[in-house]
């Protein structure tokens, strides 16, 4: 199971403990709970203690990244924590091209808009894209809170390199690698030549023909030639930004022969490739020893010991100290989903672009935030009971909780019990209890 954070009576950290010691100490009032998530006691009359090697082990991933604790022992090495990091690059994305596609909107209109200035920006040295960049602080966060509180001592890190070329075509080799899919084609020609100059939806040859994005734009969707196809001028309208799989929910052979002849898409690969440097640099700001190993010697040791695939094992796995670790069947990793800080947004708009609300008055309300996790206990009123959740706080003093079971509103905030400020994240301990925060 996840061991216990602690930390002394000076708020310096000591290593990780038991569940069952972590209690007692809470229960006898020699300790108090310091954060929630990590959970964190500390000590109220102990200074100090014996301190043993820790490493923090990082696997970094596309949509999830796995972080892993290991002590280091004379026989073998044991996690003691350990977690999944989810990121929200997609999110972010999607997020960029509904404001990108408002601008647009304003700026073919005779209205007030904000002039483009991309043209006046000059992007520096080792420039990440947003959603990008933000699963890189994701890590380096998580990282700074773990430094806090454990006493790591130094930091192993995969470096995962993907041939995409080779992803594709496992075959290729020597002048191959610069000639491409494209050696000999221009971009149409090219499509045209691998769907045979037909509609590849209805057959219809021999009517102007459109290039058709199989994986729509609006859905993250790539401009990469694996991803186009043809489409006469009626299926291209019908199909919209439907995905391929619903468009042709009715016809499962012409589905089946559309995705034979796709290959497979490279954007996780190439997210990975775009910000393991950026991850390697900003872990040599903690000024501790730092070890970079491939994914193939974490795959050899996960293998040797017959351990299966997750995130958090790969990262338990990395390196030379990953050829011997112990791992019980009862580990349930903790996972971190992130969501962001809230909104910049001042107002909501309607789908020209146009404001349809008040902008924002205040962030905070009676010392709460959006976010926040609470409990009440209500004792009179419509509103009795007992209720954990999420906060979203209004200025009148009356907040929603949003609870296992649903959204509970007009909760005074007299009652709401702070429990973890907002973070940015929610939490799925395992064995379905969540927290959001």
């Amino acid at each position: 199971m996840q061991r216990v954070f602690v930390l002394d009576s000076q708020k310096q950290p000591l290593m990780p403990c038991h569940g069952a010691r972590a209690r007692m100490l809470l229960k006898t009032k020699r300790a108090a709970v310091y954060r929630r998530f990590p959970f964190t006691i500390i000590l109220k009359y102990r200074i100090g203690g014996e301190l043993q090697s820790l490493e923090a082990k990082i696997d970094p991933g596309s949509k999830t990244s796995g972080v892993a604790l290991v002590t280091q022992g004379k026989k073998s090495n044991k996690v003691v924590w350990a977690a999944h990091i989810h990121h929200r690059g997609d999110a972010i994305r999607a997020a960029l091209a509904s404001r990108r596609a408002l601008r647009r909107l304003r700026r073919s209109r005779h209205t007030r808009y904000r002039a483009p200035c991309f043209d006046n920006r000059k992007r520096p040295m080792g420039w990440l894209a947003p959603s990008l960049r933000s699963r890189v602080d994701n890590i380096i966060t998580w990282i700074k809170r773990l430094l806090y509180c454990s006493p790591i001592t130094n930091l192993v890190l995969e470096e995962v390199r993907f041939d995409t070329q080779r992803l594709q075509n496992p075959a290729i080799s020597g002048i191959e690698y610069q000639q491409g899919n494209l050696f000999g084609y221009e971009v149409k020609e090219y499509i045209l030549e691998k769907w045979q100059r037909a509609c590849a939806y209805c057959d219809a040859k021999q009517v102007p023909l459109e290039v058709e994005h199989i994986v729509p734009t609006s859905k993250g969707g790539s401009h990469r030639v694996s991803n186009l196809t043809l489409a006469c001028r009626g299926c291209n309208l019908k199909k919209g930004n439907a995905s391929l799989e619903t468009f042709l929910s009715k016809d499962l052979k012409r589905l089946a022969r559309i995705l034979n002849q796709l290959q497979a898409p490279l954007k996780d690969a190439a997210t990975v490739n775009a910000t393991r440097y950026a991850i390697r640099d900003k872990l040599k700001q903690f000024d501790l020893p730092l070890s970079c190993w491939s994914g193939a010697r974490t795959k050899f040791n996960r293998s040797q010991q017959g351990y299966a695939k997750d995130h958090w094992i790969d990262a338990a796995c990395i390196g030379e100290t990953g050829a011997r670790v112990t791992l019980t069947e009862k580990f349930i990793p903790v996972s971190i989903i992130a969501t962001g800080r809230g909104s910049r947004q001042m107002c909501r708009v309607d789908r020209y672009g146009f404001p349809r609300t008040k902008g924002k008055s205040q962030k905070q309300v009676q010392g709460f935030k959006t976010g926040d996790l609470v409990q009440a206990l209500v004792t009179q009123g419509k509103k009795v009971g007992y209720y954990f959740g999420r906060l979203a706080v209004r200025t009148s003093g009356n907040f929603n909780i949003k609870t296992l079971n649903g959204v509970v509103q007009g909760i005074h905030y007299k009652y709401c019990q702070p429990l973890h400020s907002a973070d940015g994240y929610n939490y799925n301990l395992g064995g379905g209890v969540s927290a959001s925060c």
